[in-house]
């Protein structure tokens, strides 16, 4: 049975923390991942993306389900007792999500291992497939759309076709296209699902939903690059079993195990952005700004520290416009607001710029009358107790 949302509408700040955390753990997730199949960090030796997958995945699997253990919530989730022993049951929703989430997890990866594709051009494709989506999943489970989600969502998009008309020195292979349909299917199978039972604003409800997800994701990214790697034809599966059998290799496992630790952080601060009460319509541009902005800042680092191309006056260009959906998503949008109602209580005298205390006798009297809040308040009887002290003769 899918959990109503109150009416009551009360919003916090905390999405935007969640998205600088995303923003700060995808920089170096996306620079690293291109880096090293591309081979700036390998003395110019590509890895291929499949090759370092295995070290990524169990990485983030292991920090993931570390995390959960650290901060106690192993009691959230549904369980059951099997055999005497009492283990989490997602829910079907949660299970079908969790899939999902394992399917984005390895795409996203490989979607910066093909060769002719950068960074910002594996960005733009991965978002704007999840930005068109946004709607139609709130148009499906009738959740209100304000006005700048709207804002948000519009200047996005425009940000990526900005980005996609200076695209023609690229190619995209069959491979890139496959893999970004199922990471597309991933987001299809996951957002719908965290939509209809835990966007509610509950945060034990979120936590419950995010136990049971991880349960099902962590384990699955692992599995799934097993059986490829053992039962797979070609040279995928024989990329995957060399990276499962050289997880400690000096020459690039790190570099796996570091993707899969950025990962896991990402991951984290994404699903919590994804659980947040607010309508996806909100969620995904502040989600999709927050990457390719990270993307950006990855794409210079690279320049910086291995000489990669820079990023193009476009592509600055779609940044500047992602800076100003997330200022139009941002509080600021209620700033007109603000200022009439400061106006208003000024004119009112509900509110002074400056309040002087300057006698004890006028600060009791004030206290039984209504006060006007001020923004300063200076009170001098302090000052004035430490001259009668000082000085007897005043008093």
């Amino acid at each position: 049975m899918a959990i109503v949302a109150t009416t009551k509408r009360q919003y916090g700040l905390g999405i935007w923390a969640l998205a600088l955390g995303y923003f700060i753990s995808y920089t170096p997730y996306s620079g690293l991942s291109k880096a090293v199949t591309s081979g700036l960090l390998t003395g110019g030796r590509s890895i291929p993306g499949t090759v370092i997958l295995p070290a990524a995945a169990i990485s983030t699997a292991l920090a993931v389900l570390l995390f959960i253990t650290v901060k106690g919530w192993w009691k959230y989730g549904r369980k059951r007792w099997v055999l005497g022993l009492n283990l989490p049951f997602p829910r079907v929703q949660a299970f079908v999500s969790g899939i999902g989430f394992a399917t984005i997890i390895l795409t996203t990866t490989l979607a910066y291992s093909f060769s002719g594709v950068s960074i910002i051009l594996a960005l733009v494709l991965m978002r704007s497939g999840v930005l068109t989506m946004s709607p139609v999943i709130d148009w499906v489970f009738q959740r209100r759309v304000r006005w700048f989600s709207w804002a948000g969502l519009i200047l996005s998009l425009t940000a990526i076709l900005i980005s996609l008309s200076n695209v023609q020195g690229y190619h995209l292979s069959l491979a890139a296209l496959l893999n970004l349909g199922a990471y597309l299917a991933g987001h299809t199978m996951r957002i719908p699902s965290m939509t209809k039972i835990a966007k509610t604003g509950d945060r034990e409800v979120a936590f419950n939903y995010f136990v049971e997800e991880q349960v099902v994701a962590m384990p699955a990214i692992v599995l799934a690059l097993a059986v490829l790697a053992f039962l797979g034809p070609g040279d995928l599966a024989g990329q995957l079993r060399f990276g499962f059998a050289h997880l400690f290799d000096s020459s690039f496992a790190p570099f796996g195990w570091a993707i899969g630790l950025c990962y896991a952080a990402l991951g984290i601060f994404l699903s919590f952005l994804y659980l947040d009460r607010r309508e996806n319509t909100f969620c995904m541009p502040l989600f999709a700004c927050s990457s390719l902005l990270a993307g950006i800042a990855a794409s210079y680092l690279l320049v910086w520290l291995a000489r990669a191309p820079a990023p193009n006056g476009v592509q600055l260009s779609a940044a500047i416009l992602l800076i100003a959906a997330l200022l139009v998503m941002s509080p600021l949008h209620h700033m007109p607001l603000y200022i009439k109602q400061l106006r208003e209580a000024i004119a009112e005298n509900r509110l002074k710029i400056v309040t002087l205390v300057g006698s004890e006798a006028g600060a009791v009297a004030n206290i039984s009358q209504p006060v006007a809040a001020s923004f300063i308040t200076i009170n001098f009887n302090p000052v004035r107790e430490v001259v009668r002290k000082r000085s007897p003769n005043l008093r």
